[in-house]
């Protein structure tokens, strides 16, 4: 699905902010983005968002999606190459992944990673497969006030 971005930045990160590590490693980008060149969306705040863009939740909820600047969607390994390109001193590490055509290695790695994030570090206890929709907005309900 191609839909065209309706923010002036060149990506937009649809993350998982009830995942500490996720988290984390959020708020770690977001202090490099002085330029404000990404839209962070918090999809366990603001998972309605998914449905502007014909994602569905748990897909979003078992790996990393990101739009371009042209609102075309990309997830894995492709998605983080899309907002290391918008941040400083990721730009470079976005440029070698791509020059040196490694994508398909990390790609296969960060599958294994996100499977594990979902079934050992998930943040209410969601296992790959299950209904994440659910269950996290169950066991989120009353916690979603720090965006």
């Amino acid at each position: 699905m191609n839909i065209i971005s309706t923010t002036s930045t060149q990506a937009t990160m649809f993350y998982d902010g009830a995942c500490p590590l996720c988290r984390r490693e959020v708020t770690h980008y977001q202090r490099l983005d002085n330029d404000k060149q990404v839209d962070w969306i918090d999809i366990s705040v603001k998972p309605e968002t998914l449905n502007d863009h014909g994602i569905d939740y748990d897909t979003a909820m078992s790996r990393l999606h990101a739009l371009d600047k042209d609102g075309n969607i990309h997830s894995g390994v492709k998605a983080f190459l899309i907002i290391w390109s918008a941040l400083p001193y990721y730009r470079w590490l976005a440029v070698a992944i791509r020059f040196t055509r490694v994508t398909p290695v990390l790609e296969w790695a960060y599958v294994r990673f996100a499977r594990w994030r979902i079934s050992r570090q998930g943040h209410c206890g969601c296992k790959a497969g299950e209904k994440t929709e659910t269950l996290c907005s169950q066991s989120t309900a009353g916690e979603k006030k720090d965006a």
